[in-house]
């Protein structure tokens, strides 16, 4: 990128951010899935084009979803990594805990978490960072329509993947994610206190919103008539300014976008990723090796289509917000 790291440098010029990195990254076939994701992480010259090849080869080593050349799911891959971050954090703490130097029982460990019990007693889990920027709670709420029972079950999320329908927006579809459901007929729903199969209403909301709020768009739908993924370009709008409103109890959580994984092309078997990435008030273009800037405007283009057929392409696909509340 060496050309275009001089034409970002000479666009950005005395408004380049101090110590801040824009870089591309190389290609190694088909591996935009993985590009487009790891160019919203920080990068630590000013500009170039770093080759992650070791770093591919241990995906492709710890997942054989990846060992292809076929195109991969930049969503998937998403998922598999803050996964794998989880477990391999998970087992630095431990090896640390078990190795002779810290094997005395410390009030702390480096994280702020109480190590287990002496006494046998329940450990509290190991809180990464992964999970204190990515993990929300959501509850999902079921109430029997003949006695009123309410049964509520918590669950955690490290994102929220939304069905979408054409000309809609992200407001609407997260309040299609908490609508109510009603469970009659074959989907009954067992009652403890009824002790029998009852009508009832279900519905799923955020208790406890993350810093950073990931949201997968599901542009890929399995059409039984056709036997085959099917890309929905559907035009969905995500705002620059998103509020949580009609998924929260409590007052508006309030968040602002950073950065957009893009697909682009007509199906789910092929095509490319791209991402949008803000920084420092300024929106990064990244093209695998190519990084550039452009307008706060073009983000609109990657609504999507209002047509099932046209010749744009290019449609966001994993949004990333991030909580304009700092944490406590």
């Amino acid at each position: 990128m060496g050309a275009a790291g001089s034409k970002l440098e000479k666009a950005l010029g005395e408004q380049f951010p101090e110590g801040e990195r824009y870089f591309g990254l190389e290609n190694f076939g088909n591996t935009c899935y993985c590009n487009s994701v790891l160019q919203i992480s920080s990068q630590k010259k000013k500009t170039g084009v770093i080759a992650p090849k070791r770093f591919v080869q241990r995906v492709k080593k710890q997942n054989e979803i990846f060992r292809s050349y076929m195109h991969q799911d930049a969503h998937e891959f998403l998922i598999f990594l803050l996964n794998e971050l989880v477990d391999i954090l998970e087992k630095e703490h431990n090896a640390a805990k078990s190795s002779p130097e810290t094997s005395s029982p410390p009030e702390k460990v480096p994280n702020g978490l109480h190590t287990a019990q002496a006494n046998g007693g329940q450990k509290e889990p190991l809180v990464t960072w992964v999970h204190k920027n990515f993990q929300g709670i959501l509850t999902n709420e079921t109430r029997c329509l003949r006695c009123e029972t309410v049964t509520a079950r918590d669950e955690t999320f490290l994102d929220l993947s939304l069905d979408i329908e054409q000309n809609s927006s992200i407001t609407s579809c997260l309040k299609n994610f908490s609508s109510t459901e009603t469970l009659n007929a074959e989907d009954k729903f067992f009652c403890d206190k009824c002790c029998s199969l009852q009508e009832a209403q279900k519905r799923m909301k955020i208790k406890k919103p993350p810093h950073i709020l990931v949201i997968h768009l599901k542009r890929f739908k399995y059409i039984e008539q056709l036997s085959r993924y099917k890309k929905l370009s559907y035009r969905v709008v995500f705002p620059l300014e998103l509020k949580l409103s009609n998924t929260m109890d409590d007052e508006d959580n309030e968040y602002s976008l950073f950065a957009v994984v893009v697909h682009v092309g007509s199906g789910p078997n092929h095509g490319h990723y791209v991402s949008l990435v803000k920084s420092h008030n300024h929106w990064l273009f990244f093209d695998d090796e190519n990084v550039e800037m452009i307008d706060e405007s073009a983000v609109q283009t990657f609504f999507g289509s209002t047509q099932e057929y046209s010749s744009n392409t290019d449609h966001g696909y994993i949004l990333f917000y991030e909580s304009l509340v700092s944490r406590s």
